[in-house]
C-alpha cells in the first residue's frame, strides 16, 4: 500500500473518532438539559401551585372554590395584557418594517398583466357592491342622419344588382350597352 493510502485511512479513522466523540458529549448534553427542565418545572409548580388539600365541609370547599376562581380570574387578565402587548409591539413592528422598505426607496414592482374588462365590470370592482347601474356609453350618443351624397343616390337608383345583370344579358342588353355608348 501507498503511503498516501495509509495517511488517507488514518485521517478517516480519525474523523470518525471524533464524530462519535462529539455525538457522545451532545447526548450527555442532552440528557443534563432534560433534567435541568424537568427540575425548573419541579420547582415552578412547587411554587406556584401548592398542594391541594380538600376540605371536610361544604363552606370550606365554597370558599376553595372562589379562591381558585379569583386566581383562574388573575390569570386570565394578565393573559389579556400579554396578547394586548404583543399585537401592540408586532404593529408597531410592522410599522417600523415599512419605514424601512419606504426610507430605502427600493420598490419592487410587481408584474402587470393585461385583463380585458368591460366598463361595468370595472365599476364593480372600484365600488364594490355599491355599483348597480349598467353603463351602457353607446346610449348617450347623439344620434346624427345621414346626409344622402351623390354616389349612395345613384346606388339606391340602380336597384338590385341581379336585375341589371338579367337586363344586360342576351341581345336587348347588349343593344342597350350599344346605344348608351353612342
Amino acid at each position: 500500500m501507498s503511503q498516501s493510502k495509509k495517511r488517507n485511512r488514518a485521517i478517516t479513522a480519525r474523523r470518525q473518532h471524533l464524530k462519535s466523540v462529539m455525538l457522545q458529549i451532545a447526548a450527555t448534553e442532552l440528557e443534563k438539559d432534560k433534567s435541568r427542565r424537568e427540575a425548573e418545572k419541579q420547582n415552578y409548580l412547587a411554587e406556584h401551585c401548592p398542594p391541594l388539600h380538600i376540605p371536610g365541609s361544604m363552606s370550606e370547599v365554597q370558599e376553595l372554590c372562589k379562591q381558585l376562581h379569583a386566581k383562574i380570574d388573575a390569570a386570565e387578565e394578565e393573559k389579556y395584557d400579554m396578547e394586548v402587548k404583543v399585537q401592540k409591539s408586532s404593529k408597531e413592528l410592522e410599522d417600523m418594517n415599512q419605514k424601512l422598505f419606504d426610507l430605502r426607496g427600493k420598490f419592487k414592482r410587481p408584474p402587470l398583466r393585461r385583463v380585458r374588462m368591460s366598463a361595468d365590470a370595472m365599476l364593480k370592482a372600484l365600488l364594490g357592491s355599491k355599483h348597480k347601474v349598467c353603463m351602457d356609453l353607446r346610449a348617450n350618443l347623439k344620434q346624427v342622419k345621414k346626409e344622402d351624397t351623390e354616389k349612395e343616390r345613384d346606388l339606391r337608383d340602380v336597384g338590385d344588382w341581379r336585375k341589371n345583370i338579367e337586363e344586360k344579358s342576351g341581345m336587348e342588353g347588349r343593344k342597350k350597352m350599344f346605344e348608351t355608348e353612342s
